[in-house]
């Protein structure tokens, strides 16, 4: 058996999702907690107006998610530690015969870091196999949906500071992972970036996850953060990948970062190439920014045939992440013959 991981342009048969409990990584008090509830909840309903979505709830928030989300998303009640479904539930795969896996990465707080907890997150994998129907796919790599970015032909992108973490697989080389990757999501070419942004490697960042740096939107074209201001020390790192990439025979189109700089943290990491691919559409990350509209042309031109939409991202962004992180989408099985 064989199974590889379609690109995220294949039909859909639903989006995954989880709905925030209340955790460190999420909101300092129920104010915040609140907040993230409120733009999760948003990221759902745009997503629904494409295809279906079913939500990982903890049980004690059933109540409340009911009363926010539309009676049309399937609520799966599941305890939670987090709610970054693109890292926490399964990688859905299929096999040459159509039949459709879910890859259980294993997971530990992205390098087992101080403020994360996982013991039930590592659990979510369980309910997604009941609702999807899928096949139980096991992995011992320390991983997360973050980390790759597939073209559906065997190509995936990944990062040296993810995968070859310490804090997540200290005694694997790129030999060993790329085997791993080729049995369990079909790829035979593993395009190694140096590093993520640099926001990601601060406090509540996953160490550098490739899906807010580079996406391939289509075989042999990628599509990359372009960080123009030199003041920002994220105009290397796009330099550095955009480098990598041509050298690796892609077709570069550079999608610009938001014309903001800085929050009151530091050097921010907003990224549309965080966005989400929907059966017609595609989610965009939006930050009231100058640039909103450049980004949905490109979007728009990367994608042709798609309506882009756009939720503001900030609050998930100040979170750690965007609202690719907070999605993972189960391809459909082809039909039959």
């Amino acid at each position: 058996m064989t199974w590889r991981m379609p690109a995220e342009t294949a039909p859909h048969d639903r989006t995954w999702m989880a709905f925030p409990p209340a955790s460190p990584s999420l909101g300092a008090d129920a104010g915040e907690i609140e907040v993230a509830r409120r733009v999760w909840t948003e990221t759902a309903h745009a997503v629904l107006a494409f295809e279906p979505v079913a939500i990982v709830v903890d049980p004690a928030d059933a109540a409340l998610a009911r009363r926010m989300l539309s009676s049309e998303v399937t609520i799966v009640e599941q305890p939670l530690n987090d709610a970054w479904m693109r890292d926490i539930g399964l990688t859905f795969v299929l096999d040459e015969d159509g039949r459709l896996g879910g890859v259980d990465w294993t997971f530990n707080g992205w390098g087992a870091q101080a403020w994360a907890a996982w013991d039930l997150d590592s659990k979510v994998a369980s309910a997604m196999v009941d609702l999807s129907g899928c096949e139980y796919v096991p992995s011992t790599l320390v991983n997360e949906g973050g980390g790759i970015h597939v073209d559906g032909r065997g190509t995936v992108l990944v990062t040296e500071t993810v995968q070859l973490d310490p804090g997540r697989n200290p005694d694997l080389t790129k030999a060993d992972v790329e085997r791993e990757l080729a049995a369990r999501i079909g790829v035979d070419r593993v395009v190694w970036l140096r590093r993520g942004l640099t926001r990601d490697y601060e406090q509540f960042g996953t160490r550098g996850h490739v899906d807010i740096v580079a996406t391939i939107t289509s075989p042999g074209t990628v599509l990359v953060h372009d960080q123009r201001d030199p003041a920002h020390p994220d105009h290397a790192v796009s330099a550095e990948v955009v480098d990598l990439l041509q050298g690796e025979g892609f077709e570069v189109v550079r999608i610009p970062a938001p014309s903001t700089l800085r929050d009151d943290e530091g050097f921010v990491d907003y990224s549309y190439v965080n966005h989400v691919v929907t059966n017609g559409g595609v989610v965009a990350c939006t930050f009231d920014d100058p640039h909103d509209e450049e980004a949905r042309d490109v979007l728009r031109s990367v994608y042709p045939g798609r309506e882009v939409v756009g939720v503001d991202a900030r609050e998930v962004f100040a979170r750690g992440g965007g609202l690719h992180c907070i999605t993972q989408q189960q391809p459909s099985r082809p039909a039959l013959s």
